[in-house]
């Protein structure tokens, strides 16, 4: 396990470079977030360990990032002043281009990995923005009317956005719709209503009780099935759903941490595999258990049926921050397991998820 300490800064997310096995962005604020400045971080892996390649100081907190799918060297960070920024490790320190039009805090950017000439935002403002790195203004508004914690274009499509927000819902928003009255709207599944399970011939029909609603903090897609993604948040249930078909509730449910669920990550290498970061202080990793016995990818052994969502596994933990772990991600290259996480206690470990697996 490798280990950096952000120095006086309390980290709020890490991804691994799309272009590099070696390098890490980290995005940190200090005084937890809640007041001054914010530091983004780049880092190397090297044979003596993690070492800091460049770091750039922001006026206000930082609370998300995403490496640039176009130039190797660019990263966006996401600013509690309603700003995004753009930032080059071979520039000097200040961002080469900036924007601002959220109202308040931007809580998450995604690059789009298809079309890579787009990037998305969401802020506490109630919106999500679809941007392009050559335009100083935003190509798109599409209005949440609920502070938005997580959004993020599918992996699949170019087209597809979704996020989850305070008003525990998923939106989906399918940019090739026309926008109407709708804004691309394309379905909104409540993440904690009860499913719609059908009666049985004979039986008496059973309505599951749906959960108490409670904020959605997390999501991410599923890399190798298109219609899948997962939702975390203040409830601390983990849960999938499919796309296709949105009023049958979950497909699986995952329950064990102690507290809120801050970040999801799915696995870049297996199909039922995912990685949790909690308040609780612990990084989780579980099975959908969608690939027993039928292969994965196979979604009929995930439908709910009258007995409600399957039930998902814990794999392991790992157990070593020492406060809120917020930000989790898993290396693109080499073999499959190695994770990052950082967390409130300044720290970021780089280990392998087969190593706290039971």
């Amino acid at each position: 396990m490798l280990h950096f300490r952000t120095q006086g800064c309390n980290g709020s997310a890490v991804k691994y470079s799309p272009f590099f096995d070696n390098r890490l962005a980290i995005s940190s604020s200090a005084n937890y977030g809640l007041v001054g400045n914010g530091r983004l971080w780049i880092l190397e892996l090297t044979p003596n360990g993690i070492q800091p390649m460049k770091d750039f100081t922001t006026q206000d907190c930082l609370y998300d990032l995403a490496w640039s799918e176009l130039h190797e060297n660019q990263v966006l960070t996401a600013s509690g002043d309603g700003s995004i920024k753009l930032f080059d490790c071979t520039a000097n320190d200040f961002p080469i281009q900036n924007w601002k039009e959220h109202g308040r805090e931007v809580f998450s950017v995604n690059w789009n990995l298809v079309t890579k000439d787009r990037f998305c935002s969401s802020s506490w403002d109630g919106t999500v923005r679809v941007w392009s790195p050559h335009r100083q203004q935003s190509l798109l508004t599409l209005p949440t009317h609920s502070c938005t914690y997580s959004a993020a274009f599918s992996p699949h499509s170019p087209d597809l956005i979704s996020c989850v927000s305070s008003d525990s819902y998923v939106r989906l928003f399918d940019l090739r719709t026309p926008a109407s009255a709708s804004n691309h709207l394309v379905a909104q599944i409540p993440i904690h209503a009860a499913p719609t399970v059908p009666a049985i011939p004979g039986q008496p029909g059973i309505i599951p009780p749906a959960a108490p609603p409670a904020e959605a903090l997390t999501h991410d897609w599923n890399k190798y099935r298109s219609t899948v993604l997962a939702t975390a948040g203040v409830d601390r249930a983990i849960r999938t759903f499919d796309i296709r078909a949105p009023q049958q509730g979950p497909l699986a449910t995952m329950i064990g941490h102690e507290y809120a669920v801050r970040k999801l990550a799915w696995s870049p290498h297996l199909s039922d595999v995912l990685l949790s970061a909690s308040y609780d202080m612990t990084c989780r990793v579980w099975t959908d258990q969608s690939n027993i016995g039928l292969g994965n990818g196979n979604m009929d052994l995930m439908r709910s049926g009258p007995a409600g969502p399957s039930v998902g596994m814990e794999l392991g933990r790992m157990g070593r921050h020492s406060e809120f772990v917020t930000g989790v991600d898993w290396c693109l290259f080499g073999n499959e397991g190695w994770c990052a996480s950082v967390g409130w206690d300044e720290n970021l470990y780089v280990w392998d998820v087969r190593g706290v697996m039971s």
